[in-house]
């Protein structure tokens, strides 16, 4: 009776910590309506072929506003200014630039800087590991870019995501130094294309 009654408190005590991953994670789009980190990203490809990692920054400013500045191995900057999304390679001197809502939609970058998160996914607990609290994120739309995000909390630190795309492919950001409600500057979230650059608009 003793052992059955550990592991029932055991597994409730598990129920009840996925159970507040997914409250975090909507507390976390509730009430972070700004944030800033830097982060390490792993793509691995769907048939098992080498990852591929790099690194770098990331800010939001809700809604709609958010940066990605990489740094390793190659420069890439993508900025999203609340109505266009610009992307910038530096060596190719190109920009592509998209609407926002064309470009978000119900992507990882929607949920974490939006603020459409009920409306767009369907949330559901998942077992902790990695030493964190997971929760994930499915898209409703049957057109979505990617199968699910997974999002991990340490404590109440939002620490990793995790996103399956429609191919396979699995791409992981371990996040470093998370700051929730950080000052940032608006123009952080305004892109100009460098001098000469090729502008193509989507």
């Amino acid at each position: 009776m003793k052992r059955f009654l550990t592991t029932a408190v055991l597994s409730l005590a598990a129920f009840a910590a996925q159970a507040d991953a997914v409250d975090r994670l909507r507390e976390f789009v509730r009430d972070a309506r700004s944030g800033r980190a830097t982060f390490t990203q792993t793509v691995t490809p769907a048939d098992g072929s080498r990852a591929k990692v790099s690194s770098g920054t990331f800010e939001f400013s809700r809604p709609d506003r958010f940066r990605f500045d990489y740094l390793k191995p190659y420069p890439q900057s993508i900025v999203a200014d609340g109505q266009k999304v610009w992307m910038h390679d530096p060596d190719l001197n190109q920009v592509t630039v998209r609407k926002v809502d064309q470009a978000l939609g119900a992507t990882p970058a929607a949920l974490l800087a939006g603020n459409t998160l009920e409306r767009d996914f369907t949330l559901s607990a998942q077992p902790a590991r990695d030493g964190l609290d997971w929760a994930r994120a499915t898209p409703k739309a049957a057109d979505g870019g990617f199968q699910w995000m997974a999002v991990g909390f340490r404590g109440a630190q939002l620490a990793s995501v995790e996103i399956l795309d429609r191919f396979g492919q699995r791409t992981r950001l371990v996040l470093d130094t998370m700051t929730p409600n950080a000052v940032l500057a608006p123009e952080r979230f305004r892109f100009v294309p460098p001098a000469g650059a090729d502008v193509l608009e989507q």
